[in-house]
């Protein structure tokens, strides 16, 4: 069974494998100071929810954007799998060319989102991940990475707004009734929903006029459902992306 780890700034999402098919996967809140003991802890526990312990795993692969916990996990399976862990980075082999001018800058989630982007859909495709912030990654029709445009997630725009408005308290995030808000909360939900909803529509239509006829957009994330209904460009949602391309990365690389 190959275990497969998201570590974003938020969450952390983690998937098991039996083959190509997702056994199961879980999510919990990513904390930066967690040692590699705790670490296997709350995977374990995780696991044993479905009757799955660490000796029936053959290999694991982990993408992540918080340095400091990359460290911690390699520890983590070396203690107690004696073995190395795939960590997606610089040297990892992809199968997809990354024409960046820097392509160390390229986020591990954001590279496995474009490799089962086209792996699964071809190319040209497109790839928007709603996460601590919105990434638009774009795969050429020849399945050549060629970059993104990176805009500020949804949760952090609330959090922007609402503590310099002193007026505004926490919102929740939520498909809004009417366009015109009968109260504040209802407002503020309308202008995050149809905002972000109006800018994924805008930017993928762009996009599509650059890159030609035939682009698939495949939406990813934990808030994908909230924006996507309210949207006229995503053709594919897809919780699980991040995960599949770990796996599929991991398969090029054993």
């Amino acid at each position: 069974m190959l275990l497969t780890i998201d570590v974003g700034n938020t969450q952390t999402h983690v998937g098991a494998f039996d083959g190509q098919e997702l056994v199961e996967h879980w999510r919990f809140s990513t904390d930066r100071q967690s040692t590699g003991d705790e670490l296997a802890m709350v995977i374990h526990d995780l696991l044993a929810l479905r009757d799955i312990g660490f000796e029936q795993i053959h290999g694991e692969a982990i993408s992540s954007v918080v340095p400091p916990l990359v460290s911690e996990y390699r520890q983590m399976f070396e203690r107690y799998l004696q073995r190395e862990v795939l960590i997606l980075g610089p040297g990892t082999k992809t199968g997809m060319p990354i024409l960046l001018e820097n392509p160390h800058e390229l986020g591990p989630d954001r590279l496995a989102n474009a490799v089962a982007g086209y792996d699964q859909h071809g190319g040209p495709c497109v790839v928007v991940d709603f996460g601590t912030a919105i990434n638009y990654d774009v795969v050429s029709a020849a399945g050549e990475y060629l970059g993104g445009i990176i805009s500020p997630g949804i949760e952090i725009s609330i959090e922007a707004l609402t503590s310099r408005a002193a007026r505004l308290t926490k919102i929740d995030i939520r498909e809004p009734r009417t366009l015109i808000g009968k109260s504040t909360e209802a407002a503020v939900q309308s202008g995050i929903v149809h905002g972000f909803a109006s800018q994924v529509d805008g930017i993928c239509g762009m996009l599509r006029e650059e890159l030609g006829e035939g682009v698939t957009t495949i939406a990813t994330g934990g808030l994908a459902n909230v924006i996507v209904g309210f949207t006229e460009s995503i053709d594919v949602v897809d919780d699980l992306l991040t995960l599949k391309g770990l796996r599929l990365i991991y398969e090029r690389n054993h």
